[in-house]
Order: C-alpha cells, then structure tokens, then sequence
C-alpha cells in the first residue's frame, strides 16, 4: 500500500525494529543502573578467627557469626538484633548494654562474658553456655535455655535493665 510516496509495508518493519530497539535499550539501561544501587546486606564473619576484635558501638543487625571465635571481642553498645552467634566462642567477650533482641546464640559459649544490662529478649539460646557469665541487668525475656542453664544464670542474677525496666531475675523466672 502507498500513500503519497510512503510505501508502508518498507515502513512498518523497520519502524517496528527501531520501537524494539529503543525498549529494550531502555531495559537495559534500566537494569544495568539498578545493579549499581547500593543494596543493605548484613556483614557476614562465619567460621572467622576474630581474637580481641572491636565491634564495640557498631549496628550490626542481622549479621552472621556462626562458628566464629571471638573470644575477647568487644560488643559493647552495639545493636546486635537478630545476630547469629550459631556456636561461636564468646568466652570473656564484652556484651555491656548490647541489643541481642532475637539473636540466634544456640550452642554459643559465653563462658566469663560480660552480659551486663544486655537486651536479650527473644533469642534463640537453648544450648548455649553461660558459665560465670556476668548477667547483671540483663533482660531475658522470653529467651528458652535448657533447666540446667537455668539454674546458673539464676544463681548470678541480679539488677534491673536500665532500657526494659524489668528485673534479671524476673526475665528468668528465678524463684
């Protein structure tokens, strides 16, 4: 078919190519500038050696530790929600007013660690060894740990969590 010197069957093709072209150049422009947008992703220290390490004042949420050894790490004041700990070694590891609110901290040692007004509220510790843990104000609400792992921490509890307001003893269920 012509019109007026246009021939449209020579037309529609190639108009069609160039509408393809300038979609999918637009795609790819626009999946290639969303691979450069910066995306949140927690930090990830699985199976590290981090002796005496400083994550002191840091927000580390949802980041992942399991089977690291942090032993003498210090984590004081740092958020710390949602944190895996799944079998690390936190022996003498500092703890002091640290959010551990949900953490995963099953088969963790905290052996000496310092828990002093740490939130634990909601974590995961069933298997974890609190021995000679210093707990002073610390807040376990909510937190399950096996009845002998009960009896240790009630024996050393003491004070209230300056930012819950609830007793240690109390979080525990101590008699």
């Amino acid at each position: 078919m012509k019109m007026k010197g246009l021939n449209l069957s020579t037309v529609f093709p190639q108009l069609r190519r160039i509408v393809w072209t300038c979609v999918m150049t637009g795609f790819l422009v626009g999946f290639s500038l969303t691979s450069w947008l910066p995306t949140a992703q927690a930090d990830v220290y699985n199976k590290e050696i981090l002796l005496n390490a400083d994550f002191s004042n840091r927000d580390l949420t949802d980041a992942s530790f399991t089977k690291a050894d942090l032993r003498g790490s210090d984590f004081s004041n740092s958020d710390l929600r949602g944190v895996s700990f799944f079998a690390a070694n936190l022996e003498d590891v500092n703890l002091e007013g640290a959010n551990l609110s949900v953490a995963t901290l099953d088969s963790a040692r905290f052996a000496r660690a310092n828990l002093t007004n740490a939130n634990l509220e909601g974590a995961f510790a069933f298997n974890t060894e609190f021995r000679r843990a210093i707990i002073d104000g610390a807040d376990f609400t909510d937190v399950d740990v096996r009845d002998d792992t009960l009896e240790v921490l009630c024996a050393a509890a003491q004070g209230t969590n300056p930012v819950t307001g609830r007793a240690t003893r109390d979080t525990l269920y101590c008699e």
